[in-house]
């Protein structure tokens, strides 16, 4: 068993410093600019618990993405994980086809994201053409070459670190921290104990979204220097940075502005700002927003083409085309330019429903956690021997105690999900199973008319 190199390979030009931007790019994203007043609306000012133990959560499934990825250096990594793990091409496929989806519904929901912020200071031209412009432009630079792309999002992943900073700070400096109990909750939280447990895991399992995209770093191994230790270490250290950059945001915006504010905005980050900065502060934290959400398109579209490359280069169910790498650009332009269409095909035909779209594919990508979970946990006791240059730490016997925590909570969380997005979940995963049906009969059929053949 073993995955077989096939075709022209992919430039190999990111360093370890450059890894660790892409994974810090796409964890932090835009999401927290809106999403800690929805978390300060359950658990109050102590949602900073919430940050550090959705942080914990997302340590054990990122561990086992680090365990894998120093194993299976890919493109396409989920796909190869469950297919090593497993044995079976068919589950592998479901599980590549869903993080295709993710990827690309992300892109399509963040650039709608963006196109709003856009709209806000040019409101002359309707959003969408500024959502589709932004696809379009991201996805020639994703042709143009993985070290311009690299390049360009660490830039705008110290702009989007400068925006916390600047909370942080102005925090710090004018944060009435001594008046501020960081213990403090919704009265409802109160009614027993409980009652404060439920709030500060329902609190959690909404934080624990804002640390999703740290998977996507295993999918720029095969354009990685050193891979089988620099993507590991990317992966931990982004999502450590994040973690301390998120528990200083959650104890300063509290400090500036209490969660009851906080819970009552839709823009709670500038709100935070504007305290201190006026209106400037509000401008300030609208333009960064600008380059969280075009970095998150962008890391999206260069996951989402790596993960059908990777597909088409190493299961010939999908067109192997996808997987040709431009003689000049070193890039896979096919599988970028199927991407982008699919992208922009999903913003115009979806884009007063990415919400729900959205919400399934966050469910879509807590299955794929699930089964990397499961991928290490299978390895381990399949193949002990099997060279791994990082493992994931504690174990009993062969089992590892932190991919079994790290699948029983994804699928704890998977069930905090509502009915509608459940359902939704469900037709989607149907919908890909049936597509993953028809490719793997399109590839036995091309079996059987080779073999006719001779």
């Amino acid at each position: 068993m073993g995955v077989i190199d096939t075709g022209p390979g992919l430039k190999r030009s990111v360093t370890l410093l450059q890894a660790i931007m892409y994974g810090i790019g796409l964890i932090l994203g835009a999401g927290i600019y809106v999403l800690i007043g929805d978390v300060a609306a359950i658990s109050g000012n102590a949602m900073w618990i919430s940050f550090l133990l959705a942080a914990a959560m997302a340590s054990f499934t990122g561990l086992s993405y680090a365990e894998l990825s120093s194993v299976f250096p890919k493109s396409a990594a989920e796909y190869v994980y469950v297919k090593e793990s497993f044995g079976n091409n068919f589950l592998a496929l479901i599980v590549g086809c869903l993080t295709i989806f993710v990827a690309i519904t992300s892109a399509a929901t963040v650039a709608i994201g963006f196109s709003g912020y856009l709209a806000v200071l040019l409101p002359q031209y309707p959003p969408i053409l500024y959502a589709v412009g932004l696809v379009l432009v991201l996805s020639f630079l994703n042709y143009y070459g993985i070290r311009e792309s690299v390049w360009v999002n660490s830039i705008f992943t110290i702009v989007e670190v400068s925006g916390m900073l600047i909370i942080i700070s102005v925090g710090l400096s004018l944060g009435s921290f001594a008046e501020t109990n960081y213990f403090e909750m919704p009265s409802m939280a109160y009614a027993s104990d409980s009652a404060i447990i439920s709030t500060i895991l329902a609190s959690t399992v909404l934080v624990f979204f804002a640390y999703y995209g740290f998977e996507n770093i295993s999918n720029i191994s095969e354009e990685t220097k050193n891979s089988t230790k620099t993507i590991p270490r990317a992966i931990i250290v982004s999502i450590l940075v994040t973690t301390i950059i998120y528990v200083l945001v959650a104890l300063t915006t509290v400090a500036l502005v209490g969660w009851e504010e906080l819970s009552n905005s839709n823009a709670p980050l500038a709100l935070a700002a504007s305290k201190a900065l006026g209106t400037n502060g509000t401008a300030i934290l609208t333009v960064i927003a600008l380059f969280a959400t075009t970095n998150t398109v962008l890391m999206m579209l260069i996951s989402g083409s790596r993960i059908i490359f990777g597909i088409a280069k190493y299961d010939k169910a999908i067109p192997s085309i996808l997987a040709q790498v431009h003689t000049s650009r070193k890039t896979p332009w096919l599988a970028t330019i199927f991407t982008m269409a699919f992208t922009v095909s999903t913003i115009i035909l979806y884009s007063g429903r990415l919400a729900d779209v959205a919400a399934v594919s966050v469910f879509s990508i807590s299955i794929v956690f699930a089964l990397v979970n499961l991928s290490v946990i299978c390895l381990r006791l399949r193949q002990p021997n099997l060279k791994r240059p990082f493992m994931s730490p504690l174990k009993v016997k062969k089992l590892p105690i932190l991919a079994v925590l790290g699948f029983v909570m994804t699928v704890v969380i998977m069930f905090q999900f509502n009915i509608h997005v459940l359902s939704s979940a469900l037709v989607a995963l149907i919908c890909i199973i049936i597509l993953c049906l028809i490719l793997t009969k399109r590839k036995t059929d091309q079996k059987l008319e080779g073999s006719l053949k001779f």
